[in-house]
């Protein structure tokens, strides 16, 4: 399950439990909507109450950043996973965005909407 958030220019997603297909094309319609008509998206993307992801989530993750890595300016991560935080480095390899990982909720969050003024991680 997740939820969304739009803050101003940033857009907020909670993983809690397993994270599905479903949700994540809900987190895909979303940038998509906010890049057509707003802009390059900033994101905070919580992982710390995910459980697990199904495999479809992986693959379909791979093809939208191939697709739509161009659309994002800056992406925050919040986890303490070793794995999910190389699943963010991939991701650097299918955008310009800046992509950085933190342990910090609240730290994340003033990074990605200040556009990335201080990286204070």
């Amino acid at each position: 399950m997740i939820t969304i958030q739009k803050q101003n220019n940033l857009i907020i997603v909670a993983v809690i439990g397993e994270f599905t297909l479903s949700d994540y094309k809900q987190f895909e319609d979303q940038v998509i909507y906010q890049s057509t008509f707003e802009g390059k998206v900033n994101v905070v993307v919580d992982f710390r109450d995910m459980l697990n992801y199904t495999v479809d989530v992986a693959w379909e993750d791979l093809k939208f950043m191939h697709e739509h890595g161009n659309d994002f300016s800056h992406v925050a991560v919040v986890t303490d996973d070793e794995w999910q935080t190389w699943s963010a480095w991939i991701s650097n390899l299918f955008t310009d965005a800046q992509v950085i990982v933190f342990n910090d909720y609240e730290k994340a969050v003033t990074w990605a909407a200040s556009g990335g003024i201080s990286p204070s991680v």
